[in-house]
């Protein structure tokens, strides 16, 4: 009988383990959309134009996106009925309690639902979270800011007993670039154990000449930075939702509800 090294058979059984190992695929991957909500209490955190920038980076890139306008304000609908080009994303107006029971009609010939939420922590936004894979939340590099983002983290906690999957990130939007603003905000931002994407998106005045026309900086300049840094966040959230287990922050926030 031939002999084998310890270590050898060590090797052996992680490689047989590794191999057969069955990879659980998110629910959204199992042939329904992943649904992404972008949420605060705060107004102007920039919540519309980063909605409408991610579906329109998700559409460039050949899938089909429903942009799902929830805020009773209706900025999104706006933004689509000024754009005088062919639209490259469904818009629809949803700001009902009930949104979680409805997107499923609205959302089913889709691969990505993107719900752009309500300003402020009431039965719409509760809907929101509940209806979501994701919820990204935009925060500007602000001590205001930081401080608002109690109320919706509060609201995910409570959340966090019925969608025990759900991923939850903080984005830094309108940063100020070549400041130590953006990185305290991250540091000011970890006591609430969510969190920080690595991307992050500047405030750049293209995004709001952009929006006049109904258009996007994505289209408008697909070389610029502003483009690019759209299409880093778009990546990081299509890989943080494939590959992400939400497990370690589930508990984290189920922890902070006792």
């Amino acid at each position: 009988m031939k002999y084998i090294e310890p270590i050898d058979l060590i090797n052996e059984l992680i490689y047989r383990f590794a191999t057969n190992r069955k990879t659980v695929k998110p629910e959204w991957q199992k042939g329904r959309p992943m649904i992404l909500a972008l949420l605060n209490q705060k107004g102007g955190v920039g919540k519309t134009t980063l909605a409408v920038h991610i579906a329109a980076a998700l559409a460039l890139k050949g899938r089909s996106v429903l942009l799902v306008d929830a805020d009773p304000q209706g900025s999104a609908l706006d933004w689509a009925a000024t754009r005088q080009a062919d639209p490259l994303f469904s818009v629809v107006g949803l700001p009902k309690n009930n949104l979680h029971k409805e997107i499923p009609a609205h959302a089913a010939k889709y691969e990505h639902v993107i719900i752009d939420g309500p300003p402020r922590v009431n039965e719409l936004a509760r809907a929101a979270i509940l209806a979501s894979d994701m919820i990204l939340i935009p925060v500007q590099p602000s001590p205001y800011d930081v401080w608002a983002a109690k109320d919706i983290v509060d609201l995910l906690r409570e959340a966090a007993v019925f969608k025990e999957k759900q991923i939850c990130r903080f984005v830094i939007n309108r940063k100020i670039v070549n400041t130590a603003i953006g990185r305290d905000v991250v540091d000011a931002l970890s006591s609430y154990n969510i969190p920080v994407l690595s991307s992050s998106i500047a405030q750049r005045v293209s995004f709001a000449e952009s929006a006049g026309q109904g258009g996007t900086v994505v289209e408008t300049d697909p070389a610029g930075q502003a483009a690019e840094e759209i299409n880093e966040l778009v990546d990081e959230i299509l890989s943080t939702a494939t590959h992400e287990d939400s497990h370690e922050q589930k508990s984290e926030l189920r922890r902070q509800t006792v």
